[in-house]
């Protein structure tokens, strides 16, 4: 009775949700975008694929993107206006690279039902299958799957279906200055990048790019201004190579791109923008995650991409540029920080979560006020990770529980007769080896999220003598030196290379009794690391020694020279562990 309750009113607030939007839109009703959304679906509280199409047709979505063929919606879509990108899913990648009939198979299934009813335009193969260094066979695999779908496609005709495959911008081994932009050494010098790049070349399709400018400025605050990769301020930056002048932080990131394809004599292949968007919310310590940011992104984003003419980028001036927006919705079942789960223009029951006008002609004088963000700056504290709530399935609770205990020292304290053994229950038993598992092994890239079971909180849970084990972040005055060795070497190139004079703008840290040793410098902290220490250069490193700063334990830098500061991921905050 309670599900069918729980169901109805989800339908009931879904179809206010569309009648909602269609109302705010109906301004717009002559008017389509050419602005794409991703729709994923790694949720359990989505509207049904019927109520999802009408949305994105009531906002006006030029493009939708999904990461399958779903029969379902792909059959919802016929007849629509909305041009359409399916995926071959990683794990099916192999298969079609096996041979053509294969590929042939998958062709049959999942596009000649529905097309040209379903304005089927791209076929994208994976999903930043060159990111996955754990399974880099797949990668051999992406070409020849590329080829097969193309042949097949071929066969059938078909000549407005592009094929392509989505990257991350960790294809680049350098991406500042823009001009810099190169290709990492694994992909390029393999034999691996330059086939690739001559199908695209030669059928005349996209490099499908994920560029989410949030990372960059989230990563390095102290250099990149929030109002640059929001679109919005006055600042510029001069490429001190090429020259061109960039007002925002997606078009230096596309731009890196487009340098990196040139060096390897590819000058005409065009980019497309796979994902890209702000998240609206996210965990304590993901500065810059809320709803204000998000819409201020994508709404000048918007207008941005839907100018007429089209704008382009400094190295790509007058081009149109194909963009999906991520997401239509919050995903709650993705995995990671709280950032992977709020991502969505819309919330799970369909309404917005803030205004949105896809085709880029509202003002933002029009939209309704947004409260302002209190999170642009880090978080200080401490900060715990509990169970979600008392109602979790008890199963999946213990299945969590014995997950983060099996670690060693991670839950002595709730021991028989350990301080924390009391209360003898399992969720207090979770909220103890969740906080002490994720202070452990935070910097190794642990997450409070134990399958959506565990959530952060800033509210001590310790009580009586069961103290718990914790994350914070304190100010210090020295930076953390969390780096890859690459980044010495990347930064290395961009300095030797640069003038000294111009070498102020392009590390503007840099001290300027500093700026005639910085090319030696970096040079000498890479070739130290990787060729002295044999530390791998695509591995993230903390170079420090832990002092006592007045109760706590904290990481200091070992004094490598200036450039820590240049290439540390965060120069004012320190993660601490109280274990």
């Amino acid at each position: 009775m309670l599900v069918k309750m729980f169901k109805e009113k989800i339908m009931v607030e879904v179809t206010f949700a569309i009648a909602l939007l269609s109302f705010l839109l109906f301004s717009n009703v002559c008017r389509a975008s050419t602005i794409g959304v991703n729709y994923g679906r790694v949720a359990n509280n989505l509207p049904s694929p019927y109520d999802s199409i009408e949305l994105l047709k009531n906002m006006k979505a030029g493009r939708v993107k999904i990461y399958d063929a779903n029969p379902e919606i792909l059959r919802l879509l016929s007849g629509t206006n909305l041009q359409v990108s399916i995926m071959v899913p990683n794990n099916q990648i192999s298969i079609v690279a096996a041979n053509q009939s294969a590929a042939n198979q998958w062709v049959r299934d999942n596009v000649l039902p529905y097309y040209p009813n379903t304005m089927i335009r791209y076929i994208l193969v994976g999903n930043e299958v060159l990111s996955n260094k754990d399974d880099q066979g797949l990668w051999y695999d992406l070409i020849p799957a590329m080829n097969n779908i193309r042949n097949s496609i071929d066969q059938h005709n078909i000549h407005n279906i592009k094929i392509g495959t989505p990257f991350a911008m960790d294809i680049l081994e350098t991406s500042f200055p823009p001009s810099s932009g190169e290709f990492r050494l694994d992909i390029s010098r393999n034999n691996l990048l330059m086939p690739l790049l001559r199908f695209l070349n030669w059928t005349k399709s996209y490099f499908f790019l994920d560029a989410y400018p949030y990372f960059s400025w989230s990563q390095n605050t102290s250099s990149i201004s929030l109002d640059y990769a929001l679109f919005q301020g006055s600042q510029t930056y001069v490429d001190p190579v090429s020259g061109y002048v960039y007002t925002n932080l997606l078009d230096q990131m596309i731009d890196s791109v487009v340098f990196a394809m040139q060096k390897l004599g590819f000058n005409n292949i065009r980019v497309a923008i796979a994902e890209t968007g702000w998240p609206n919310g996210g965990d304590y310590d993901e500065i810059g995650a809320n709803i204000y940011n998000a819409a201020t992104y994508n709404r000048n984003l918007i207008r941005r991409i839907v100018s007429k003419p089209p704008i382009g980028t400094p190295a790509r001036p007058g081009l149109t540029i194909p963009t999906f927006i991520f997401s239509l919705y919050d995903e709650n079942q993705k995995v990671g920080p709280g950032t992977e789960r709020h991502w969505g223009m819309l919330h799970p029951n369909g309404r917005p979560m803030y205004d949105i006008d896809l085709t880029g002609q509202t003002l933002d004088s029009e939209f309704i006020d947004l409260p302002q963000p209190t999170n642009n700056g880090p978080f200080h504290g401490k900060l715990w990770c509990v169970v979600t709530n008392d109602t979790m399935n008890e199963m999946d609770l213990g299945q969590a529980l014995e997950f983060a205990c099996r670690r060693n020292g991670t839950c002595d304290d709730i021991s028989p007769g350990k301080s924390c053994y009391q209360p003898v229950s399992i969720v207090s038993h979770a909220n103890y080896a969740f906080s002490s598992y994720w202070a452990k092994y935070k910097e190794d890239g642990e997450t409070c999220y134990f399958n959506g079971l565990a959530v952060q909180t800033n509210v001590d849970p310790s009580h009586g003598s069961c103290k718990f084990p914790y994350v914070g972040i304190v100010d210090t005055k020295f930076p953390s030196a969390l780096a890859k060795p690459i980044q010495y070497l990347n930064a290395a190139k961009v300095a030797c290379q640069t003038k000294a004079t111009d070498v102020k703008s392009a590390f503007p840290q840099t001290q300027d009794k500093n700026i005639p040793y910085l090319c030696m410098d970096l040079v000498y902290q890479y070739t130290l690391l990787v060729d002295g220490f044999g530390l791998n250069p695509y591995k993230d490193i903390t170079l420090m020694n832990k002092v006592q700063h007045k109760i706590y334990q904290i990481k200091a830098p070992w004094p490598l020279g200036c450039a820590i500061d240049l290439v540390s991921s965060t120069s004012n905050k320190i993660r601490v562990s109280s274990s």
